[in-house]
């Protein structure tokens, strides 16, 4: 395989030079199963696992490797099998928190240039959650692209995409169809060699059929939306980087039930330009658009000019990011104890083998 197609840059090939010294080869993170990974290299595919050292390093659940990340492994061609050393530094990620009470990210996409959003023009269609993608998809560091799949099944197109565009902030929405066709052709615009995007979206949008339809062939597993809500149904089981026969590499996900912020500062900056538009005017600089006087965001609702429920929605998302904030300090802390510590025993370690070795010499 040629590293270029599959997202080698400059970027990469520098943070990669120590490892190569070690002999190590660079890969890159196709597919996470059950205790291991498969990766993409110079040599083909080969199944990977994690080194006794790299385990015994990682801190943190965001330290191991996630699908779409370039990683330093040392290589055994005779079992296609390959050992991963080291994660090279990554130069965007699409993250959100884990599941559960515990603060812990989950990098759901690392390396992608673009995050395709993707909501079908039915009942799956929701402004709020569209607001909570764009935020992480911003704070992913890579472009939002927004794909209205199902277009056949739709009475009223038009309404739907002012419905979109409403909240959107100017990110560029495709409205396609992958039994008509309509709209795939300028959408396939977006994905050039050695370019990466992401497949976001709830189950049964049709994340697996458009990667389905660029391969030419029935690649991942497919099923039908279920006639009685309008709900998909599941069908990708974990993350897997798809590389497509004309240039390019599509990242699909499973459907997800729950998106919650794990960082998203800079994302709501430019999700909610326009309520940080109307903020810039209030008398308080930490208003907090709720009963301070001389509230300008209120007073653009009071006029029209802003949605009320856009106003909620940015109100619930900068809660829910101040929360997590708090709740993320002690992970930080516990695991710099953690790193701290790990130094200071090999410090100690160390130190004992120099005695040791000093002592020896002033017995003989």
């Amino acid at each position: 395989m040629d590293l270029n197609a599959l997202g080698w840059t400059p970027f990469f090939a520098e943070a990669f030079a120590s490892h190569r010294q070690t002999g190590c080869e660079a890969a890159r993170v196709a597919a996470e199963h059950r205790g291991g990974y498969r990766v993409y290299s110079a040599r083909g595919e080969l199944a990977a696992e994690l080194s006794g050292r790299f385990r015994y390093k990682a801190a943190l659940p965001g330290d191991f490797p996630a699908v779409g990340d370039w990683v330093a492994v040392e290589t055994r061609p005779e079992q296609s099998k390959a050992v991963i050393q080291a994660v090279l530094p990554r130069r965007t990620k699409f993250s959100r928190s884990a599941a559960g009470n515990r603060a812990e990210e989950q990098i759901v996409a690392a390396n992608i240039d673009d995050v395709f959003l993707v909501t079908s023009l039915n009942r799956d269609l929701n402004p709020r959650r569209l607001e909570r993608y764009l935020t992480l998809a911003w704070e992913s560091g890579a472009d939002p692209v927004i794909v209205l799949t199902k277009a056949d099944l739709c009475e009223d197109v038009a309404a739907e995409v002012r419905r979109v565009e409403s909240v959107s902030g100017g990110v560029p929405a495709y409205v396609v169809s992958a039994v008509t066709g309509e709209g795939l052709a300028e959408l396939a615009g977006c994905l050039r060699p050695g370019r990466t995007a992401v497949l976001l979206g709830s189950s049964g949008v049709g994340k697996s059929t458009l990667i389905n339809f660029w391969c030419g062939e029935e690649r991942l597993k497919v099923q039908a939306i279920r006639e009685d809500d309008d709900r998909g149904r599941h069908t990708t089981s974990h993350r897997q980087l798809v590389l497509l026969p004309a240039g390019g590499l599509l990242l699909d996900t499973p459907g997800m039930r729950e998106l919650q912020l794990w960082e998203g500062a800079s994302g709501l900056h430019e999700t909610f330009a326009d309520v940080e538009l109307f903020a810039a005017r209030c008398h308080f600089a930490d208003c907090q658009h709720d009963t301070e006087p001389d509230c300008a965001v209120r007073g653009a609702v009071a006029l029209g000019e802003l949605d009320a429920a856009r106003l909620e929605s940015h109100r619930k998302l900068v809660a829910e990011m101040r929360y997590l904030e708090r709740k993320q300090d002690p992970l930080v802390q516990a695991a710099e104890r953690r790193r701290i510590k790990s130094i200071a025993k090999n410090m100690r370690a160390r130190y004992r083998i120099k005695e040791s070795a000093t002592s020896s010499k002033a017995g003989s």
